[in-house]
């Protein structure tokens, strides 16, 4: 049994953490308490008053300005910089990777980790103010692949998107399970930029993604969603007679925009498509891409897969997306071709090297990296 003494003793600490518990609280809601700044933008051309604590990015977009940020605000896409001329405070280590030392010297600093402690004065490009929120419903939701589906928003009666073939948007979650905020990522537009009335993305499942799983296993057909854009500056440029498409699993999305846009527009540039994926469990689209060949001269298609199943019928490309390009392309001149990526930093990477050793200059390469 425990003695008077014993018993006195773990009530003193049980106290002392009450009140230690309880001084580091208000402590927190203290200097967490920024109360009411002003936020200067454009040489105050546009100026609100917030209160602080957030980071820069939720702050702006709480008030209907969205700033692009492929990685949900976790500092690992780096396409949130902005002019921050004062109230951002120290730069931080998580920014340092994406900002030059030029824009560290011209005060760019990332968005998602700037955090609104006081009177912020800063720049916003201007095309950015016409970037707009949506309230969209889940018109289609479809099983592509395994791992991918695809996901058709239509906009409210009377509302239209434009967007350039290639933008992205930002896609919202809702709270669920043990998630209790709201989240955002970008996501390719799959769908062609006459379809102003509603938009397709084409979502891969990634473990444990907040917002893929979102998609994948909470959203149904009816739901609500909100999304904001458009973003991105991956979009045809249209200065070589030759395109390189190369792009693998859900980053066929943007490409496929590019490709029939470029199709309803005339485009007489010849556009090859290399797809990039594991087996033929992986493919889709297939049908699509096979009938754009056979209809159109300019058009040309090259599926690729680095582990094919045996026991399933495959004639194509087996292994990387590189060697087809770099064998359909070794006598081609790389200053009359662009190319035009979508997938993972890794796969960007080794095919932007394949066509830098092709003599593709790099300033002909465009891709985001998600």
């Amino acid at each position: 049994m425990f003695s008077m003494q014993t018993l006195q003793t773990v009530f003193s600490i049980t106290g002392i953490s009450v009140i230690l518990t309880l001084i580091i609280s208000l402590a927190e809601k203290k200097l967490n308490d920024y109360g009411i700044v002003k936020i200067s933008i454009n040489e105050g051309s546009r100026e609100f008053e917030v209160e602080g604590g957030q980071t820069l990015l939720g702050t702006l977009a709480e008030n209907k300005i969205f700033i692009p940020s492929a990685c949900g605000g976790k500092a690992t896409c780096g396409l949130c910089k902005l002019q921050i001329h004062s109230g951002a405070g120290p730069l931080l280590p998580t920014e340092e990777p994406y900002l030059t030392p030029q824009e560290r010297e011209n005060d760019f600093r990332l968005a998602c980790q700037v955090k609104v402690k006081g009177d912020m004065v800063l720049e916003i490009p201007e095309e950015l103010f016409n970037i707009k929120e949506f309230i969209a419903s889940v018109e289609v939701l479809d099983d592509l692949t395994h791992d991918i589906k695809l996901v058709r928003l239509k906009l409210p009666e009377g509302e239209e998107v434009k967007f350039k073939a290639g933008q992205f948007m930002q896609f919202y979650t809702k709270p669920y399970g043990k998630i209790k905020e709201k989240v955002f990522r970008a996501y390719s537009i799959s769908s062609v930029p006459s379809e102003q009335d509603h938009l397709e993305f084409c979502i891969r499942q990634v473990p444990d993604g907040v917002c893929t799983t979102y998609v994948h296993t909470v959203l149904e057909e009816g739901d609500d969603v909100a999304v904001s854009g458009p973003y991105g500056d991956f979009y045809y440029r249209g200065d070589t007679p030759t395109m390189i498409l190369a792009g693998a699993g859900s980053g066929l999305a943007p490409l496929r925009s590019l490709i029939l846009d470029n199709i309803e527009k005339g485009v007489t540039a010849d556009m090859y498509l290399y797809f990039g994926a594991q087996s033929q469990r992986d493919l889709y689209y297939m049908d699509l891409f096979q009938e754009l060949e056979e209809k159109y001269d300019n058009f040309h298609f090259i599926p690729c897969l680095s582990q094919p199943d045996p026991n399933e019928p495959w004639d194509g490309e087996v292994g990387r997306v590189n060697p087809p390009i770099q064998r359909d392309f070794k006598d081609a001149d790389g200053s009359q071709i662009e190319g035009y990526l979508c997938g993972s930093p890794a796969f960007l990477a080794s095919v932007r090297q394949t066509m830098v050793d092709l003599g593709i200059p790099s300033s002909q390469i465009y891709y985001d990296e998600f």
